[in-house]
């Protein structure tokens, strides 16, 4: 790795040590990088006495994050770097790491020319140019997208409406009778999803948080499965697939999840955030940080893993989960994926396996919003790797793995969105691995959602300003 160079002199900043410690892990990190490292490499990092830290040019190793922070740790005397174990937590130094990686990526971006796509304008990709045509308008922050036999489209809208798109148009309407959501937040009615055997049992499925009142009064949430059927444009049938049970219902307004899918061994698998309660995503006998598996009518497989357990909840699938906002069936490969938004860094896609626990919040790569630590362990015994991890955070939300016709280079590639980073990716999985990432267009919008529609198209769901749009190809 390369040297971080003279940060200062202790003595010279009047550092206490013991008041350092003192100070513990909640320390902001922008903070410490100013008046422990600004001095050599910059206020910016772009370097001083030192080196710049934006290039990517290292003197150890390739710069991973392990060297880095075994650097900043340890020192390197020969490259007059000096150690920094005696200030910093180890929590602090991991925070540092991650506030490097944020600052050199954002640099790498200003001086990217991304796909920022106008009506009609193509685009070029590695694999296919393409166009970017609006679908439908109007909407008030479109969640999920899915779609009939017959083409047409569902479309969720988060404070709680159910839309059509049909032959083009956004029905003027709304679906009448659903449940009232609770529209605060992250909060409000989410995912969609229609049942593979939909052509002749006509399920639809939806998911929600729920607003209830508590033994005590208060106001609290969890999500909530319900299925139903369409006539017209009123929702009827109505019945409860999955529901939390009173007592693990949470206050707040953040991380519910929740993604569907159906899985090649005809179970329904959905996602449920922590609701903003770390802990619980380790805690078994709650479902909040979890995946979940059940049969389609909400009954419990005998096979799943924590079934017969004393104290576990018996329809979790995977565990150590903290917002998973994406879920999909590789359709060779049958195996389930899934993308989950992290904190300030620390943005996973991992594949899931039965009974695996991924971490959260024991292991993370990300720290707190405020740029204060969470932990130094980004790894640990009888818990799971993500397959890759975005760190700065593209703030990932859906996911869908392409299945149609109109780019053939594309097929069984991964899609994956990012709201705060604003961008649509393409990963192309090679087992178990990412061998390429490529961001297709960015800075038009938040994307929350994307899905392959029956005509082949590749459709997106996009925040400020509400549209549905879809890819399609240039030649075409």
């Amino acid at each position: 790795m390369r040297s971080l160079g003279w940060l200062l002199v202790l003595v010279l900043l009047g550092w206490d040590l013991s008041q350092a410690h003192a100070q513990g892990a909640r320390r902001n990190v922008a903070s410490l990088y100013q008046e422990l490292c600004a001095n050599c490499h910059g206020p910016d990092l772009r370097g001083g006495q030192a080196r710049s830290l934006l290039d990517d040019e290292w003197v150890h190793g390739s710069g991973d994050d392990a060297t880095l922070f075994a650097v900043i740790r340890d020192g390197d005397e020969l490259n007059g770097m000096p150690p920094w174990k005696n200030v910093l937590s180890d929590e602090e130094i991991r925070a540092l790491v991650i506030y490097i990686r944020e600052k050199a990526t954002e640099a790498r971006h200003a001086a990217t020319r991304y796909a920022q796509p106008r009506p009609d304008q193509v685009v070029g990709s590695k694999l296919h140019r393409f166009r970017v045509r609006t679908v439908a308008e109007g909407l008030a922050t479109p969640w999920s997208m899915a779609w009939l036999p017959d083409g047409t489209m569902l479309v969720t809208e988060l404070p709680g409406r159910l839309r059509l798109v049909r032959d083009g148009r956004l029905l003027p309407e709304a679906v009448e009778g659903l449940p009232e959501v609770r529209y605060r937040g992250q909060g409000g009615l989410m995912e969609v999803a229609v049942h593979p055997g939909y052509a002749t049992n006509g399920w639809i499925y939806l998911a929600y948080s729920e607003p209830r009142r508590d033994q005590q009064g208060r106001d609290v949430s969890m999500t909530t499965l319900i299925r139903g059927r369409l006539r017209g444009l009123t929702w009827t049938d109505s019945e409860v697939v999955w529901r939390a049970p009173l007592w693990s219902f949470r206050p707040g307004n953040i991380h519910f999840g929740c993604r569907i899918a159906f899985g090649p061994d005809g179970y329904l698998y959905f996602s449920h955030g922590e609701r903003g309660h770390g802990p619980d995503a380790q805690d078994l006998r709650r479902p909040n940080g979890k995946i979940h598996r059940i049969h389609d009518d909400g009954r419990i497989p005998a096979d799943n893993p924590f079934v017969g357990q004393p104290e576990t909840f018996p329809s979790i699938w995977s565990y150590g989960h903290r917002n998973p906002q994406g879920l999909a069936f590789h359709p060779v490969t049958g195996e389930l994926w899934e993308t989950e938004h992290g904190p300030r860094g620390g943005d996973e896609l991992n594949l899931i396996v039965r009974g695996r626990n991924y971490g959260w919040p024991v292991i993370t790569y990300g720290m707190n919003y405020d740029g204060t630590p969470i932990t130094a362990r980004t790894a640990a015994e009888g818990m799971e790797q993500p397959v890759v991890h975005w760190t700065p955070s593209i703030a990932v939300c859906g996911m869908d793995f392409y299945r149609g016709e109109r780019f053939p280079r594309w097929r069984h590639h991964l899609f994956v969105t990012g709201l705060a980073s604003q961008e649509l990716r393409r990963l192309e999985i090679r087992g178990h691995a990412v061998a390429e990432q490529e961001i297709l267009f960015k800075g038009i919008g938040r994307v929350r959602h994307v899905g392959t529609g029956p005509d082949g198209y590749l459709y997106v769901a996009l925040n400020g300003p509400d549209r549905i749009v879809r890819l399609e190809p240039a030649d075409e």
